[in-house]
């Protein structure tokens, strides 16, 4: 007699355990139903703001699947927003114009380039830094001498 009033207490609190399992999830499907019915008001204007950062727009001329339309995005964006390189120390360069050597070195080097994204570039970087005109120069002459021709 006591094995059967186990057993009839343990599928007791089982079906008791299935219904509130089953009222926990039902709640969460109507409320999704809804969300899905809701409409959605998006409008044009709130799209996301382009990222900026250097660090992200390197990461673009770097990928050497990015096509000519992207670095050429990528490369107006550094030049508007990161174009200007800090002083010279002296007669050394800033240690940030390496950053500035390297993008010039890499989309004289990039599969996608063409003459016309690098001639821009390089007259919009020597514009805004005058100062640093021959080094400018200096890299893209190393970045196209190692080009594979």
């Amino acid at each position: 007699m006591e094995i059967t009033l186990l057993l009839k207490s343990i599928m007791g609190l089982v079906i008791i355990l299935a219904l509130l399992i089953f009222l926990l999830f039902l709640p969460s499907n109507q409320k999704k139903e809804k969300e899905k019915n809701a409409p959605k008001n998006i409008t044009p204007t709130q799209q996301r703001p382009p990222n900026t950062d250097l660090e992200y727009l390197r990461s673009i001329i770097k990928k050497k699947k990015s096509t000519t339309q992207e670095l050429k995005e990528a490369l107006e964006m550094v030049i508007r927003y990161h174009g200007i390189v800090h002083e010279k120390l002296g007669l050394r360069t800033h240690p940030d114009f390496d950053i500035y050597m390297d993008i010039l070195f890499t989309i004289c080097r990039h599969p996608n380039t063409n003459k016309d994204i690098v001639v821009k570039f390089d007259r919009e970087l020597a514009r805004l830094n005058p100062d640093y005109k021959q080094e400018i120069n200096e890299a893209i002459t190393k970045g196209l001498n190692s080009r594979r021709v």
